[in-house]
């Protein structure tokens, strides 16, 4: 899934959410509250995280509104010019 009208669309066409859809979502929803509340706290717009990060100010403001779910390559940049990191973990 790209995009959360991608989401809407299947949980349209099978009936319903998973717990795994569920799950997906809240990482999101995590992760773009991260960057948003990161971003705020180094007071940043979203135009000059873009200008630092190489991107369109609409690309940063598509991610933080969920209309866009980066790319594990996009969301690295976007974290390392917030000074943050992407640890994985087992559940």
């Amino acid at each position: 899934m790209r995009t959360w009208e991608d989401f809407k669309k299947k949980a349209k066409e099978e009936g319903g959410t998973t717990k795994e859809d569920i799950e997906e979502i809240e990482t999101i929803v995590s992760i773009t509250n991260t960057i948003i509340n990161r971003r705020n706290e180094l007071g940043y717009s979203q135009r000059e995280l873009a200008s630092l990060c190489g991107l369109p100010q609409s690309s940063i403001a598509r991610i933080e509104s969920c209309v866009v779910i980066p790319k594990l390559d996009t969301l690295i940049k976007i974290m390392r010019c917030l000074r943050l990191t992407l640890e994985v973990t087992d559940k």
